[in-house]
């Protein structure tokens, strides 16, 4: 089974590899390649930066949003965004303007709100919270590192940053969260497992 790994110059593909792994992951497929993703049997979008640097690092790649497209949104191909990868899954990012994301799931990336004592980014260990039974999402602790928050639909779990702040989104065959599995120890991978084995 191919899991591909998409590198598009945003993600921490070295650690998030690693913990591919750790959690029984053997073929797995660090790529640019959209003919490889169009093969995979599993499709994992990370992602580290700025919304905008990331959607146009991941548009660069010619064919690469096409094949993402037709292998998770319309092929029914298990599909994880991870951190700004599941961010791209929105509609739009708001960070350093308005960009359009992939509109797979209808919503918006808006900077998290500045509070007393809430402390922006958000970063570190906070409680995963499900907002409704999802078979990847369990409670339990995650790490976090981000100044901005998905809201809109298909939340699939919540955390508490002076407020509840999206932790996980998905639906059908398409999942994202927020927070960092390969720096989130046994529940990272955990969650990798179960996306392993997820058969939509």
């Amino acid at each position: 089974m191919t899991t591909a790994l998409i590198d598009y110059g945003a993600g921490n593909l070295h650690s998030v590899h690693n913990a591919l792994r750790a959690a029984g992951a053997v073929d797995i497929a660090i790529t640019a390649d959209p003919d490889v993703v169009r093969g995979a049997e599993r499709i994992v979008l990370p992602g580290v930066g700025a919304f905008a640097a990331c959607r146009d690092g991941l548009t660069a790649l010619p064919g690469m949003v096409e094949a993402l497209e037709e292998r998770a949104l319309r092929g029914g191909v298990p599909f994880l965004g991870i951190c700004v990868g599941m961010q791209l899954m929105a509609t739009t990012g708001e960070e350093m303007g308005s960009h359009a994301g992939l509109g797979w799931i209808d919503g918006t990336v808006a900077r998290i709100p500045d509070a007393p004592g809430v402390h922006v980014p958000h970063m570190g260990w906070n409680d995963v919270i499900p907002a409704r039974p999802h078979p990847l999402i369990e409670a339990g602790e995650a790490y976090f590192l981000h100044s901005y928050a998905f809201t809109g639909d298909d939340v699939l779990a919540t955390t508490d940053h002076g407020g509840p702040v999206t932790a996980a989104i998905g639906r059908d065959n398409l999942i994202g969260i927020q927070f960092h599995p390969e720096k989130s120890q046994r529940y990272g991978i955990a969650l990798l497992e179960r996306f392993l084995a997820w058969r939509p």
